[in-house]
């Protein structure tokens, strides 16, 4: 069905000519959906009635000229963010039977804008993967195929959410960028992903994993649909004291923007040994893509790049550790009863938790510990105050910097699995931004060799996305990715 294909642009206009309603969209997802879960595991929670009502109410609110911006589009909500009334697990079973009592404030947001919720998307536990295998719900699946026909990963966290865009089962989503969790899943699927500055958006009602890294962006099939989406999202919340107190700026408006004249940074520590060829050949692609737009290209140094991965998986296990404490079986999700207090906390997180998630905890508390502490955390958290440095001297010179998202395409189910480092190692190109704090996007740029997507990256200052968006949306319109994904909607599974 066309209308699957649509973009959110494409959605909107639609709407508002009356080719189509809200709730024969919604329809047409619902149907989607039901067909295609089954093969992706996009989603852990489908909400069928509660997308007919919202867009219902959008239909209605059309009529009477008075439909917010983003009346009738249907989207997937990582199920990360809290959703009130409707089961919100983090992909663990700790939570499995919890049903919040309020919104998370990104949410709150999108639904007050119109949008229609499909349901709640598959990730890792907690956030904690790079994958999308080690949800508790089972693992979700990459719509696209690799010649030799095996299952992919759709990458992590937000691995539902980037499997449910490209398939064509929802129009955008939203997800939590941590080390890479928007960006990684974004450039595996063959869509666009971005992680904005930290504090542009509420935390509010987003389960935690690590405090001082998670950030909620928006993935779609275009970057303007990002900056749509982007745009709805951002502000400031005095519910959440990392929020920042700043005005949200027109971000579809910089998709449009000239990019001549802007000053593009290519950071050398970024060409790691062993990098595949394609990826290779696909940045220097990027390069000159953008230098027929009339950029301007520079070699920059950021020196500390290589300590970035060391730093994150003791920073991050580090607050997770501490977030993750609360879940003790007394207050809110499952329980499993002992013969006294301690018991039942022991038996509750041994049985709640799934394995990555309990590496990640001993190895916080771990660094965390008496004589640990100083060696470890306090000597991560000062390179990564020299990672940030390096940013910013490279930000003096240029306006925003161009790398690879990921160091290969998707891999399939059950690689990897047996050598944590080696998963982590998915993450090399995108922990750097995120613990500097600032924002990059992922966009569709080609192939590889065997058919899967990759990404290049697009990095830029603290709260200057609207760069970001413009050379995003000029790689976009000369890379003029069109591929599409074997499994999706309107497609035999």
């Amino acid at each position: 069905m066309k209308m699957l294909d649509w973009t959110i642009v494409e959605t909107l206009a639609a709407l508002d000519s009356a080719k189509v309603s809200a709730l024969e969209l919604a329809e047409a997802h619902i149907a989607a959906v039901g067909s295609l879960n089954p093969h992706l595991n996009a989603f852990i929670t489908i909400t069928p009635e509660i997308a007919r009502k919202q867009a219902h109410a959008a239909d209605v609110a059309r009529r009477a000229g008075a439909a917010p911006a983003l009346a009738g589009v249907p989207l997937a909500i990582k199920d990360l963010f809290c959703s009130e009334n409707v089961r919100t697990t983090a992909g663990s079973k700790i939570l499995g039977p919890f049903i919040p009592p309020y919104e998370s404030t990104v949410t709150g947001k999108l639904l007050s804008a119109g949008a229609v919720v499909l349901g709640k998307a598959n990730l890792d536990e907690f956030a904690m993967g790079s994958s999308n295998i080690t949800s508790a719900y089972g693992p979700a699946t990459n719509p696209w195929k690799r010649d030799d026909g095996v299952k992919l990963v759709p990458g992590g966290s937000s691995g539902g959410s980037a499997s449910a865009v490209a398939a064509r089962i929802a129009m955008g989503a939203t997800g939590t960028d941590t080390g890479g969790s928007i960006r990684q899943p974004a450039s595996f699927c063959g869509i666009v992903g971005i992680k904005p500055t930290y504090g542009r958006c509420s935390r509010f009602g987003i389960i935690a994993f690590a405090s001082s890294l998670d950030q909620a962006g928006p993935m779609a099939r275009s970057v303007e649909d990002c900056a749509i989406l982007l745009e709805i999202m951002s502000g400031f919340d005095p519910k959440d004291s990392t929020s920042a107190d700043r005005t949200v700026p027109n971000f579809r408006a910089a998709c449009g923007r000239n990019i001549a004249g802007m000053r593009v940074g290519i950071p050398l520590e970024y060409r790691v040994s062993g990098m595949a060829p394609e990826i290779e050949k696909l940045w220097q692609a990027g390069i000159e893509w953008l230098k027929q737009e009339g950029a301007e290209i520079f070699d920059v140094s950021l020196p500390h790049t290589k300590y970035g991965l060391p730093v994150y998986y003791i920073v991050a296990p580090a607050e997770a550790s501490s977030n993750l404490a609360r879940y003790d079986g007394v207050r809110f999700g499952a329980r499993v009863e002992g013969e006294d207090l301690i018991e039942m906390y022991e038996r509750t997180r041994a049985a709640g938790f799934g394995a990555e998630v309990k590496r990640r905890i001993m190895i916080g508390t771990y660094v965390l510990s008496e004589g640990y502490y100083d060696a470890y955390y306090l000597k991560a958290q000062k390179v990564r105050s020299l990672i940030l440095r390096d940013f910013r001297e490279a930000f003096a010179n240029v306006d925003v910097l161009l790398t690879p998202t990921t160091p290969s395409a998707a891999f399939a189910v059950g690689e990897k699995m047996d050598d944590p480092v080696t998963m982590y190692l998915n993450d090399v190109f995108t922990v750097p931004a995120s613990l500097a704090g600032v924002p990059a996007m992922s966009v569709p740029a080609g192939l590889d060799a065997r058919g899967l997507p990759l990404g290049l990256q697009v990095i830029g200052r603290h709260f200057d996305e609207e760069s970001v968006f413009a050379i995003a949306a000029a790689l976009e319109r000369a890379a003029d990715f069109r591929s599409l994904p074997q499994l999706r909607a309107g497609a035999t599974p």
